[in-house]
């Protein structure tokens, strides 16, 4: 377990910030070309003149991978001159490296030497261990690191191998193949044993015996073992014991006398402090039974009561940890039970506890967050900063483990949903972000683990908490929407989050959105309905997100008008007449369009002109009311329809302002078209609300200064008159700096203006006076 998230004094979460050396480490893996450079073959090499010591060496390994940079033969390169570089611990995890690349490591004779998920080093390079192995102390090959075994899962003849490693002090396998020719005698250092998953066939744990200072024995997943117990009963000295089961299916870990099998054990290794035997009827079913070596009240009288009969001699001795997790007959549940600490299911401190042991073990990992799932859903969990450290460091080191990272991301979502977001410090809140995009990305076709993932993210303030992973999280949510099931959830909420993210952030990251393909994605969805007359919420949003994309973003609207959109805007029109919100949307995103002038003479058409001055009336259609609820559908319908009004008045504004000589149509005619608009703004109510957002006035203020035609200059004047009126606080300041009351004084001394363009000009300078007393009042 990691143990990075830290309660803090004042009840927040978060972890320890970095410190100065992981820092400049950090900078160090972002920036390689500071010490190396690149050789013809595409391979790093470290610049002349430099030597890395040892301790750096180790460091920049350990970090490179940590900050999620992948480790390959290309990095590994560096450190291929052994005189400039020092390795002795080496730890991989999903690295790419390849036979080349770990021969490079070991060339620096390693002290210890981890791998985990390496796949691509395969059996092939196990004559390394033969060459290299001297100076190992510790050997740990985890899942996926097909070393010593055959990639194929079920291929169960072994690999002829020795462990030619002599001073080896710790050594772990997993999923190997034991042939009955392997030797351990000569390994008589040897202390950690750990045997996870491997097939003994017809090998046997005698080879054990000779072991002096073998004190650790994890025989974690291994099965059948019931003949060789006697052989664990030879091996004296071990203080930790492991032959737990992750599965109790097909017989595993059912032994015949359970009571007698634990009984023998506990006689023969008296110096045991860590016994698992999760998974297996070990404990008995609480009752000691009439064939134990001693009866139930002769136990009771000499050691004490316990409800697992096996350990009975333990009870005045009790063990410092006991596996319990899936037991037989829900032995984690009884009462007396001769252990310190235990890790069952039976409450919050067992689940936690075997999080802790169980974090190399991904199948029973996923089990034991299951039940943390579980507990934040219907109960409560008291030791939050643990579990969540528990499901980050879970989800951290499987990766790979798409069910792991299902039930993780479920049980971050009720983590964070149960909290205040200001309880999370920002080094965790980024960790938590971190880890679930990585699961996601990791398992993009899921649509389970991106639901999890999104309803999680959700939960965080956008874009403000995202923008570090801004253009990872826009990939995996344009995933989410084109390759996900139409109309699913999974599409609705990845839009809805799209949406978010493209209304609140500024042009260089709206560029990003159009270069990764927003535009052309929303458009897609817009024709998959259109060509099934469906309107639904998703259709909606699509318009509403490149709306957002195209705002003040030129390029963006050119992807818009080069990918049919102004097609689809029609077809939306005749097709879905009734619908309010989906025409305040289409319009808006034509205002962002209508902005950009040499996009304009593309709107210049009989058929879009039209339109749009048929939209100029819309605030004009009303509608019944006949009681409260009427009332409401009634406002807000209105609401819509003047922004339909006020977005259509805009987009021919912005067309008549390039003069008579750029109105090519014939009908309608321009001078008809300005009265239209005219009439239009006449009917508005200078205090209606918005729904938008402006970041600058400079295409408003443009028109302010459009003298040659003054119809243009009253929707601009009108427009700001508007936002300073309902939104003092925001826009007055924004009119201010933007020159804008310079503007509009000049535009009332000018002579061209008829006197209500004056009139409502006079009303902004006024507000935005007022604006600045209150400004200085405050």
């Amino acid at each position: 377990m990691s143990c990075k998230v830290r309660l803090m004094e004042d009840g927040s979460l978060d972890e320890e910030p970095l410190t100065l050396k992981e820092i400049a480490y950090q900078k160090l893996c972002n920036n390689l070309d500071i010490i190396s450079g690149y050789t013809e073959s595409g391979q790093r090499t470290l610049n002349a003149g430099i030597v890395l010591t040892n301790e750096i060496c180790d460091a920049f390994l350990e970090n490179y991978q940590r900050f999620h940079r992948p480790l390959d033969d290309r990095v590994i390169n560096l450190f291929s001159d052994t005189r400039r570089t020092s390795l002795k611990i080496v730890n991989l995890r999903y690295s790419t490296l390849s036979s080349l690349g770990l021969e490079t490591l070991m060339r620096h004779k390693l002290f210890a030497l981890s791998m985990w998920y390496c796949d691509k080093i395969t059996v092939n390079s196990h004559h390394l261990l033969a060459h290299y192995g001297d100076s190992l102390r510790s050997l740990e090959l985890g899942i996926s690191s097909h070393l010593l075994q055959n990639a194929e899962p079920n291929e169960k003849e072994p690999v002829d191998f020795q462990l030619t490693c002599p001073h080896l002090r710790r050594l772990v396998l997993n999923g190997v193949v034991m042939h009955h020719r392997l030797q351990f005698a000569h390994l008589q250092d040897l202390s950690h044993l750990d045997l996870t998953s491997c097939v003994l066939a017809n090998f046997s744990l005698e080879a054990l015996v000779m072991l002096p200072n073998l004190h650790t024995l994890i025989l974690f997943n291994v099965w059948p073992i019931a003949n060789q117990l006697h052989a664990i009963c030879c091996l004296r000295r071990l203080c930790t014991l492991d032959i737990s089961i992750s599965s109790s299916g097909n017989g595993h870990g059912t032994y015949d006398l359970p009571d007698q099998t634990l009984e023998m054990l506990m006689d023969n290794l008296r110096y045991l402090t860590h016994l698992d035997i999760s998974g297996t009827n070990l404990a008995g079913n609480g009752v000691a039974t009439k064939e134990s070596t001693n009866t139930n009240t002769k136990t009771e009288q000499h050691f004490g009561p316990t409800d697992i009969p096996g350990l009975a001699s333990r009870t005045q001795r009790p063990l410092q940890f006991l596996g319990l997790y899936h037991t037989a007959h829900w032995a984690c549940k009884r009462h007396d039970i001769p252990a310190l600490e235990v890790a069952g299911d039976a409450n919050e401190q067992q689940i936690l506890t075997a999080a802790r042991y169980y974090h190399d073990r991904p199948v029973l990992l996923t089990r034991v967050l299951n039940d943390l799932y579980h507990l934040f859903r219907f109960e409560n969990c008291k030791d939050i900063h643990t579990a969540l450290d528990v499901v980050l460091c879970a989800m951290d080191r499987h990766l790979k483990f798409k069910h792991m990272q299902i039930s993780g991301s479920a049980t971050l979502f009720y983590i964070v949903k149960g909290r205040d977001r200001s309880k999370f410090g920002t080094l965790l809140r980024n960790h938590i972000i971190r880890t679930l995009l990585n699961g996601m990305e990791m398992h993009l076709t899921d649509d389970t683990m991106l639901r999890n993932g999104y309803l999680t993210l959700t939960q965080f303030h956008m874009p403000v908490d995202v923008l570090f992973e801004y253009e990872r999280l826009i990939k995996i949510l344009l995933h989410g929407v084109s390759k996900t099931e139409q109309e699913g959830f999974v599409q609705r909420i990845a839009i809805y989050l799209l949406n978010t993210l493209a209304c609140q952030v500024d042009g260089r990251q709206k560029l990003f959105l159009g270069e990764l393909g927003v535009v052309s994605t929303m458009l897609t969805l817009i024709k998959d309905r259109l060509t099934r007359s469906v309107f639904d919420d998703v259709m909606e949003v699509a318009w509403s997100t490149m709306w957002n994309v195209t705002d003040e973003t030129a390029i963006n609207c050119k992807r818009f008008l080069d990918g049919r959109g102004m097609e689809y805007f029609l077809k939306c029109l005749n097709t879905f007449p009734d619908r309010d919100e989906l025409l305040r949307n289409m319009m808006g995103l034509l205002g962002n369009v209508a902005e950009v002038k040499w996009l304009r003479p593309k709107l210049m058409t009989q058929e879009f002109i039209e339109v749009f001055a048929r939209l100029l009336d819309s605030l004009s259609d009303g509608i019944e009311v006949g009681h409260q609820s009427g009332r409401l559908a009634n406002d807000n319908a209105n609401h819509l329809r003047f922004q339909v009004s006020y977005n259509a008045a805009g987009v021919l504004a912005h067309i008549a302002s390039d003069g008579a000589d750029a109105w090519t149509i014939k009908s309608p005619t321009r001078q008809h078209v300005l009265e239209r608009m005219v009439a239009a703004i006449q009917r508005w109510n200078i205090k209606s609300e918005r729904n938008i957002n402006y970041r600058s006035f400079e295409p408003i203020l443009s028109l302010v200064r459009c003298y040659e035609t003054p119809q243009c200059q009253h929707w601009a004047v009108w427009a700001l008159a508007n936002l300073t009126q309902v939104y003092p606080d925001k826009y007055c300041q924004l009119v201010e700096q933007e020159n804008g009351i310079q503007i509009l004084t000049e535009l009332i001394e000018h002579e061209s203006p008829y006197c209500e363009i004056k009139r409502i000009a006079r009303l902004v300078i006024e507000q935005c006076d007022l604006g600045m007393e209150r400004m200085v009042e405050g």
